[in-house]
């Protein structure tokens, strides 16, 4: 642990804009979750999950890799797979290559959900991260949080165009 005369403490403008990546770490998956919620009946959680899935080959990935790449533990993402289950979005398999693992699979009433879903959570992205911002500011923005997300997770699953 560091001593206290050896901090690096924030300078005032790295702690204003500190203090707005937090405001925004806590209240955008809030107000995500709400709009989907309303509109869709599903929860971000269930809405990243299912939008993952769509994006793997055949609409079926690994819950190990499922888990990993929506940061749940795998006994959450278990209680928000169970509940899609229920609700006809997913299905559970056993990984035919390696039966160690467990396959989540995108029902065809799935993928219609999340393809249903995107065009509200995409307006509510825009409205909340991108309408107030020009063409220079959304390029520093999206190269500064890439930098971010690469010291958070160096080993990101890449996919396809997200839904």
């Amino acid at each position: 642990m560091a001593n206290r005369d050896d901090t690096r403490w924030l300078e005032p403008d790295e702690s204003s804009t500190w203090l707005s990546v937090w405001t925004m770490t806590v209240w955008l998956p809030s107000r995500l979750d709400a709009q989907l919620r309303q509109d869709a009946g599903i929860s971000l959680a269930e809405y990243h999950s299912l939008s993952q899935i769509s994006m793997a080959p055949d609409r079926t990935l690994r819950m190990s890799e499922l888990a990993a790449v929506t940061n749940m533990t795998l006994s959450h993402l278990s209680r928000v797979v169970s509940r899609m289950e229920k609700a006809g979005l997913v299905r559970r398999t056993p990984d035919p290559a390696d039966g160690r693992y467990t396959l989540a699979v995108l029902t065809d009433s799935g993928y219609d959900r999340v393809v249903a879903a995107a065009p509200g959570h995409v307006e509510a992205v825009r409205h909340y991260v991108f309408d107030g911002l020009d063409e220079e500011q959304k390029q520093a923005l999206g190269d500064s949080v890439a930098s971010i997300v690469e010291a958070l997770v160096p080993s990101r699953i890449g996919r396809a165009d997200p839904i």
